[in-house]
């Protein structure tokens, strides 16, 4: 009988505690969300009357995300047992709600100026944007496989360094456009410009975290 109460005790207590996959699955949600904010992100930067819609959009899947991210680290605590380092899945779940809060910190910008027209510049940064967000949902459910998948997650993480390095190189040559046209005439206009190019470099610069993230994890199990 007591053999059994612990058996039973034991289920019960299993059943509470996190899966392990269920870390995999809250990293892949997260992740959705991010490439839908990354797909606002870019609708704003086409301007016009959208803008506010595209704006308060950002701003839900930023809520979203932290909440997602808040059930992560509550999850972490409760576990016994991870799919990796614990240290690691926060710093992974930091550094990707990272991302998202960068790009609401750019519409945030882009509303407090009133900004209605956006250089072409941009609009290819917010598409480099979009690309890393789409590789970090392609990257993170290959996670629940490391060993298999190590290979491929290095590839994926490779290729937002390079969009990253390409970002760079769009911010500098759209930051002399802007300097160039508006220094002379109208500072302030390049001042504004300068923070939203940023902004956008500085979202870019937090998926190229995420991607050192992912390949410190795959160092340490494979």
């Amino acid at each position: 009988m007591v053999l059994v109460g612990v058996w039973r005790m034991m289920r019960w207590f299993q059943a509470l505690m996190p899966r392990e996959d269920k870390f995999v699955e809250m990293f892949t949600h997260h992740s959705e969300v991010v490439v839908a904010g990354a797909r606002a992100l870019r609708s704003l930067l086409e301007g016009g009357e959208g803008i506010p819609r595209y704006c308060k959009a950002v701003v839900t899947h930023e809520n979203e995300a932290d909440l997602i991210t808040r059930d992560v680290l509550l999850a972490l605590r409760r576990s016994f047992i991870t799919p990796f380092d614990r240290t690691d899945i926060k710093d992974l779940i930091t550094s990707m709600d990272d991302t998202i809060d960068q790009m609401q910190k750019t519409a945030k910008s882009i509303t407090l100026f009133g900004v209605h027209e956006f250089e072409p510049d941009m609009r290819l940064m917010a598409d480099a944007i979009l690309q890393c967000a789409e590789i970090v949902h392609e990257a993170v459910p290959l996670l629940a496989d490391i060993g298999s998948k190590a290979g491929r997650l290095g590839g994926l993480c490779e290729r937002i360094t390079k969009i990253e390095g390409r970002a760079d190189d769009m911010h500098d040559a759209g930051l002399k456009k802007l300097y160039e046209r508006c220094a002379p005439s109208n500072p302030m206009a390049f001042v504004i410009g300068q923070e939203i190019f940023d902004h956008l470099e500085a979202v870019v610069d937090r998926f190229d975290d995420v991607a050192n993230e992912i390949q410190s994890i795959v160092i340490e199990q494979v």
